[in-house]
């Protein structure tokens, strides 16, 4: 099937009023990315800033990016200017180099927390406690150009459902109690970032208000020796 033809399936799937498709174009060529722009899609998700710096400035102007993969903090200057949402904030240092960087260039950046979820060590994240305690200190109440506007989690890669819909419920449950100890007054504060190719059912069943998909839209991925 065509790149037009399988975001349409998701179209069809997904609740375009409660659920947002990030299209996930890692290591795809512009002109894949090209192809789901004319077919509609206008979000879409990259790892790797070289890549996205790159794509950005080839690509229409009115694409959203989101940044979905680890951040260093050395890295954010180069997106700053244009980036749309940084999903992968995972501690309070990077939150102070977005929000120093979208100063610089008069922004205000929206940012989900990433939330460790995974029985896994390869994930990156914070820890459900790590998350109140960033929103309680003194230096998160201090950033004027970062803006939270929800919770990121990645889910183990495993075949057991039981488990991957644990993982999203706990953090559901996380984001809510987030919002209303946190959040209350703030409408922004209502994104939740999760679910894949492989589980993203399970997560808008969960409350997922943002699926990222990848290699189910665009095939396989292309290397850079392809």
């Amino acid at each position: 099937m065509s790149i037009a033809n399988n975001l349409l399936k998701y179209k069809n799937e997904l609740d375009a009023q409660a659920v947002q498709l990030v299209a996930v174009s890692k290591f795809q060529d512009a002109e894949a990315v090209l192809e789901a722009y004319n077919a509609g899609q206008r979000v879409f998700g990259e790892n790797i800033v070289q890549e996205l710096v790159e794509k950005q400035a080839a690509l229409p102007k009115d694409i959203k990016w989101h940044l979905i993969g680890h951040l260093q903090t050395n890295k954010v200057k180069y997106i700053a200017p244009f980036i749309s949402v940084i999903e992968s904030v995972d501690s309070l240092k990077l939150l102070q180099e977005i929000n120093k960087q979208a100063s610089k260039n008069k922004r205000i950046i929206d940012c989900l927390l990433q939330v460790y979820i995974a029985d896994e060590d390869t994930k990156f994240g914070l820890g459900f406690d790590e998350v109140i305690e960033l929103l309680r200190s003194d230096e998160f109440q201090e950033l004027q150009n970062v803006r939270i506007i929800g919770l990121m989690g990645i889910a183990s890669n495993t075949d057991t459902e039981k488990q991957i819909r644990d993982e999203f419920e706990e953090l559901k449950v996380l984001f809510d109690g987030i919002k209303i100890s946190y959040f209350r007054k703030s409408d922004y504060f209502k994104e939740l970032s999760m679910g894949m190719s492989s589980d993203y059912k399970i997560a808008v069943e969960e409350g997922s208000t943002m699926v990222r998909i990848g290699s189910s839209i665009f095939g396989k991925r292309k290397t850079k020796n392809d």
